[in-house]
């Protein structure tokens, strides 16, 4: 037998448990999450309208739900509290990192710290009932907001922002935030990038839903759209810019109309300070930028004042050290050889790293799928000097060491007591399924499986 911890249940932890219990029968797989709650980001970063993409979780739950497989939610590794990660070393031949990268980046100008100016990051998790997530406010007096990025995340909060109750009232999202989003007055947004719009990071298909929304306008300005060598001519780029490209050309030909809430789309300006009134953000001030002819920009020295009583920043995620494991500061990831962990530039044994930990926080959900393959593959290579190695062939379960270290994990038992939680509090409030907000409600249910 050959015992295998994955640390993290989201997309790429399942997909290095499906790729090492369906190579190798010998293989039993404990999957170990911070949180009570399996999946990770497809829970708790996909958009709640985004049904869809949310229905992974069905094929998530496959793979946690194999006869070799054990879900133990609730167990910190690393830090305070936490188990050591040497401990993990004692108790399992391998042990796999599927940590991602839990903290966002930041814009680096004054006025950041501002009340009113939050991370896209804090937003989601807000909106998705994360157990970490901070309390409520961000709507509070806010009339426009400015979302200062142009990827798929910030088409996501553009979107929420913009959505009616009626269509949030069907989904997932916690009853707070529906409350607080049907009483927002939002009648604005701007989503900016400091670049061009053949650079900007959104899928097309994420880009075209902004206009589906009802009364909802699109305004693009052609002005902003005109440095970008690429808008006049299209052609030459990649299918998927190109596609961007030639949806705002119709959107920035479309005649103005009535709406209730307008999307601006921005292009080349970049935020350089953010100003306050009574104490709180109260506009972002951008400077111009033009394309520097490296792939950059420059500015221009020619400023613009945005009013915003709200600001999210959405312009990238990075990983954090995790104790006990070594990590390059400047790439935010584990070193790693194949998903093999390097320690001082020499392979670390049975420890292993597989999704953003490991590459950095690019490409989407499927790009995990060939990332925890090759970290499978290295797993498994290794398999027979790992059963040699310092625990015997057939190793006791981890699982009564853990609670000796003093976890009490929340196994599937507790993790389907919280979903029939979470469909009771949704019939309760005449909805669907609504997601319990915080860590004490999480735990709460789940004991009344223990």
């Amino acid at each position: 037998m050959l015992r295998v911890a994955v640390i993290g249940s989201g997309p790429s932890g399942c997909y290095t448990v499906q790729g090492l219990v369906e190579q190798d029968a010998s293989v039993c797989v404990d999957v170990l999450d911070r949180l009570p709650c399996p999946y990770g980001l497809v829970r708790y970063g996909v958009a709640p309208d985004h049904e869809k993409i949310k229905s992974l979780q069905n094929n998530l739950r496959t793979v946690l739900e194999h006869e070799r497989v054990r879900f133990l939610g609730g167990v910190r590794i690393g830090g305070p509290g936490g188990l050591p990660a040497d401990r993990l070393r004692e108790l399992y031949h391998a042990v796999v990192y599927c940590v991602g990268a839990s903290t966002d980046r930041h814009l680096g100008i004054p006025g950041e710290e501002l009340p009113g100016s939050w991370s896209a990051t804090e937003f989601v998790s807000w909106y998705s009932a994360h157990p970490d997530a901070v309390e409520d406010g961000f709507l509070q007096g806010v009339r426009t907001a400015v979302v200062v990025g142009v990827g798929n995340v910030a088409v996501d909060v553009t979107r929420i922002l913009a959505r009616g109750p009626a269509e949030l009232a069907g989904t997932d999202m916690p009853q707070a935030a529906l409350s607080a989003l049907t009483a927002s007055r939002v009648t604005e947004i701007h989503m900016v990038g400091r670049r061009g719009p053949s650079q900007a990071r959104f899928t097309t298909k994420e880009l075209r839903e902004l206009g589906t929304l009802p009364d909802t306008e699109v305004v693009v300005d052609p002005a902003e759209l005109a440095p970008d060598p690429a808008y006049g001519d299209p052609s030459a780029l990649p299918a998927a810019q190109r596609r961007n490209v030639e949806v705002l050309r119709g959107w920035a030909a479309a005649p103005s109309r009535e709406a209730a809430r307008r999307i601006r789309l921005r292009f080349h300006l970049r935020p350089v300070r953010l100003l306050a009134v009574d104490g709180r953000v109260g506009a972002v001030r951008f400077e111009r930028t033009v394309p520097d002819g490296r792939g950059g920009v420059t500015g221009t020295g020619r400023y613009e004042d945005v009013e915003a009583q709200l600001v999210l920043r959405s312009v990238g995620y990075r990983g954090v050290p995790l104790e006990g494991l070594p990590f390059d500061a400047e790439s935010g990831t584990v070193p790693h050889a194949r998903g093999r962990v390097l320690r001082d530039g020499a392979i670390a044994p049975g420890e292993y790293v597989a999704g953003w930990i490991k590459r950095g926080p690019t490409g989407v959900i499927g790009t995990n799928r060939p990332c925890a393959k090759e970290t499978v593959t290295s797993l498994l290579a290794d398999a027979p000097a790992l059963v040699r190695g310092q625990l015997p062939p057939d190793p006791p379960d981890p699982l009564p060491a853990l609670r000796a270290a003093g976890v009490e994990p929340v196994e599937w038992a507790g993790w389907q007591a919280i979903e029939r939680a979470e469909a009771a509090l949704g019939a309760s409030l005449g909805r669907g399924v609504v997601k319990l907000p915080d860590w004490e409600s999480l735990l709460t249910a789940a004991r009344t499986a223990m």
